[in-house]
């Protein structure tokens, strides 16, 4: 590239006509310096070196930079135009004689120190847009103990991190998450997205949440717990950007009923989606009494939140739960470069957009959650879920 730069600059050959644009006359204005014949040794050896130099430039510099160097290089070789100027409709040949023209009676030895200053600031601009590339990493937000927070590629991704626990989520990582999304809705990326760290997605609400509880203070838990609920599927109902869940493994409870508030979901084939309300003496939350059945209808949706029907990532994505399963092997490269694709575009459009169709049931959306938490407060001072509870910690003391 580099060095067809510098051929049509000392050959008068360009690209056909289709390939460039017309350029507005080059403005440099006329610079007379006092120069000494070592002065003009050194102009004219860096003149040479700055020739050298366009060649090794990897990136084309446009159009309009091709002009100015091609303006200089003729100035400083030829002196001030002296061809006679092309017809109207020749528009290649218009071009380059309006920007060699536009010099006027630019010296000679100014038009070599002006080329060479060109060439300099474009092998400068681009060794510093490598250097930055090099050193470019992903940033990590800090403040979590409970999650990884990072941003690349104007992604944001949001990563469930207690992997000994099969990424439960206790107390501290419900109000980290909502941390996360708030900073996420307003820093720069496109998208956010969120995964899990180790084998699991996760495996839902912490039930060690409901531990060392004393009958005293029961309600006051149900009465915090169901706050904190509806603040938490809050923040997923009202986040602004494109929100994408990556399921790398088995999804369980308010993690499975969440994905209705995603915008996109994608799964590996080692994913399993499980909500076992029922047996626990608990009901659905996360608004999917509402959402499942208009994504899968109501038999499918029945089958899942009443039944605790756990389903693979084949049949969630049959239902419409999933929007694609990836081979685990391939899950990760192959999703990964699907989302930096989705954050290289505009990123004002996609949260316009999505706005435009959250909108319409948001209204309706905050009221399923508030009647969703609501009925799990009734739900979490009963004597089943009590009882289910009890019957979850004396099986779990005996492994």
């Amino acid at each position: 590239m580099a060095a067809s730069v510098l051929s049509f600059a000392r050959n008068l050959c360009w690209r056909r006509i289709c390939e460039i644009r017309p350029v507005q006359p080059v403005c440099i204005p006329s610079v007379h310096l006092h120069m000494t014949a070592a002065t003009m040794q050194v102009s004219q050896k860096d003149f040479e070196k700055a020739q050298e130099q366009l060649k090794l430039l990897k990136n084309d510099p446009g159009n309009e930079t091709k002009l100015k160097l091609y303006a200089l290089f003729k100035q400083a070789t030829e002196g001030p135009c002296n061809s006679p100027k092309p017809g109207m409709l020749d528009f290649v040949k218009k071009a380059k004689w309006d920007a060699w023209n536009s010099l006027g009676s630019l010296s000679q030895d100014n038009a070599r120190q002006e080329y060479t200053k060109l060439v300099s600031s474009l092998i400068s601009a681009e060794s510093a847009g490598e250097k930055k590339d090099s050193s470019s990493k992903e940033s990590r937000h800090g403040g979590y103990e409970t999650l990884i927070v990072t941003t690349d590629n104007n992604i944001t991704k949001i990563m469930f991190n207690r992997p000994d626990k099969k990424n439960a989520i206790n107390h501290k990582m419900y109000r980290e998450i909502i941390s996360a999304l708030r900073e996420a809705a307003k820093d720069d990326s496109t998208i956010a997205v969120v995964t899990g760290n180790g084998e699991y997605y996760t495996s839902g609400n912490d039930l060690n949440n409901f531990s060392n509880v004393q009958p005293s203070g029961m309600k006051k838990m149900a009465e915090d717990g169901a706050e904190l609920l509806k603040e938490f599927v809050g923040s997923f109902i009202e986040f602004p950007k494109p929100l994408i869940a990556v399921v790398n493994g088995p999804a369980i409870g308010i993690s499975v009923t969440l994905l209705g508030l995603f915008d996109i979901v994608y799964a590996s084939d080692k994913a399993t989606f499980h909500t076992p309300f029922s047996q626990l003496g608990q009901s659905p939350e996360g608004c999917s009494s509402y959402l499942f059945p208009k994504i899968m209808g109501s038999a499918k949706a029945n089958e899942m939140l009443l039944f605790n029907k756990k389903l693979t990532a084949a049949e969630a994505c049959a239902v419409g739960l999933v929007n694609e399963v990836f081979p685990d092997s391939t899950f990760q490269k192959e999703v990964w470069a699907r989302l930096k694709a989705y954050a290289s575009l505009p990123k004002n459009s996609l949260a316009v957009s999505k706005q435009l169709l959250r909108n319409i049931e948001k209204e309706k959306l905050h009221a399923v959650n508030s009647q969703e938490c609501e009925v799990l407060i009734e739900r979490w001072l009963s004597d089943e879920c009590l009882n289910a509870l009890a019957t979850f910690f004396q099986r779990k003391s005996k492994l």
